[in-house]
């Protein structure tokens, strides 16, 4: 055995960060034609179905980061291969990096339903044609692939052909309920979408790609849970397979659902999804004194701070602020976007006045949607209550979407947690802005002059 041999059969060359896939890879790079590249090419033939499978998947990943028709060639030699999850691999490989033409060849002329439902899906538009193919689950991708283009006139239409093909289609599309999801959301048929998850669910046959639909839409669209969960419950038949129990703990994410039908969820046995539990502040206290030293020690021109509020909080209280220690507050608040100008916007509000206003509302509302900082912002603009009421409209217009924001995190639940917990400060954040009436120049929180 060469240590090529060795990686692929031992899984370490497919095992992220491992030195053996790091080696491999940078050695295919250096040289496709070289022997560590040819040895890996060969292992796609090998005898054992767990080293061709291993192999493959390498020559995807290759293959992924620029075109290699050797790559493509083994794959296409496998696509008869005995073993099932080989000839998947062989048609991933083939049919997303092969040429198209070839690909929609191979297509009309093999007779395997998995490899063709693959290669298929790979061809994506090109496949739109394929409405009267003999296999089900090539005429739903045909389908649905020509639902997304379609005018409205003919969706429903197109619906109907759907639903028929559904079951039959299921056996070789395992995300069918996801990928529905997709282009009913590209379409922005939000209430379709509604309305064709009570129809799955309410036929057993069909109640697992309902759910799967369901699921799918409260990930896309933020009344979906209020919406659904009802459906869910009611057609949960005699026991909660894996994909309703799914679609019941992610429509439990939704603060809203929970709020209108929570008691649902405890007649039937499923995992609700975890609450988002808020921390509680663990600031040290600052004095004038400690307050003043810390920012001593700084230099003026920083653009993060930790404790930033409670920090220039106690040296207001005790006065003004220094010209120095008004110049770091001048930089933490107009250098750079983040949690510290966010924390020190409502800061700067304080000891600049009024007028600094429009620049800090012009700074704040373009960040209420990020993922990653809006909450700051938004927990910014509460701070500064009724003054941010210019702000209000920025607020609502994230409060009213109706989709999700976009976000990238490790699962679609997680991205879903935090278009919720953005929600859910917007919603504090409005309440804040119109409870409070701009303060006074005479009032204890009034900016300073």
């Amino acid at each position: 055995m060469t240590w090529p041999d060795e990686a692929v059969a031992h899984g370490t060359a497919t095992t992220p960060a491992h030195p053996a896939r790091i080696a491999l890879f940078e050695a295919v790079r250096a040289d496709r034609t070289g022997p560590i590249a040819t040895r890996l090419l060969q292992l796609a033939h090998a005898d054992t179905p767990f080293v061709r499978r291993e192999a493959l998947n390498l020559l995807d990943s290759m293959a992924h980061e620029r075109p290699w028709p050797a790559a493509v060639n083994a794959a296409v030699a496998r696509l008869s291969d005995p073993d099932e999850e080989v000839r998947r691999r062989a048609a991933c490989l083939f049919g997303y990096r092969g040429q198209p033409d070839l690909v929609l060849a191979a297509l009309g002329e093999l007779t395997d339903p998995v490899v063709r439902t693959i290669l298929a899906r790979a061809l994506g538009s090109t496949t739109a044609h394929l409405t009267d193919d003999d296999l089900a689950s090539v005429r739903f991708l045909a389908h649905l692939e020509t639902l997304r283009a379609a005018p409205p006139t003919r969706w429903r239409s197109l619906d109907a052909a759907l639903l028929d093909d559904v079951r039959e289609a299921a056996h070789h599309l395992e995300d069918i309920g996801h990928i529905w999801g997709q282009a009913l959301y590209g379409l922005r048929r939000e209430h379709d979408t509604y309305a064709l998850v009570g129809r799955l669910l309410a036929d057993p046959v069909t109640r697992d790609i309902g759910a799967d639909l369901a699921r799918e839409a409260c990930h896309d669209w933020r009344a979906a849970p209020v919406r659904l969960l009802p459906l869910l419950v009611q057609h949960r038949g005699q026991s909660v397979t894996p994909a309703l129990g799914a679609a019941l703990t992610t429509a439990s994410i939704s603060e809203a659902a929970i709020r209108t039908h929570g008691s649902l969820l405890t007649e039937i046995p499923c995992t609700p999804s975890p609450r988002a539990r808020r921390m509680p502040s663990t600031a040290p206290a600052y004095d004038s004194a400690t307050a003043a030293a810390v920012l001593t020690a700084k230099p003026v021109g920083l653009t993060r701070l930790a404790h930033t509020s409670e920090i220039f909080g106690a040296l207001m209280d005790a006065g003004p602020l220094t010209f120095r220690q008004a110049a770091q507050l001048y930089n933490l608040t107009f250098r750079r976007p983040g949690r510290s100008q966010a924390e020190c916007a409502p800061l700067w509000l304080r000891h600049a006045g009024p007028s600094a206003l429009p620049r800090l509302l012009a700074l704040m509302t373009p960040h209420l949607a990020d993922y990653a900082i809006g909450e700051y912002y938004l927990a910014g603009l509460a701070r500064m209550g009724g003054h941010a009421r210019a702000a209000l409209p920025a607020v609502t217009a994230l409060i009213d979407r109706r989709t999700r924001i976009p976000v990238n995190d490790s699962t679609r639940d997680a991205e879903m947690r935090l278009d919720e917990s953005l929600l859910a400060a917007a919603l504090r954040t409005r309440r804040a802005i119109v409870a409070e009436r701009p303060a006074g120049r005479n009032s204890p929180d009034s900016p300073q002059g």
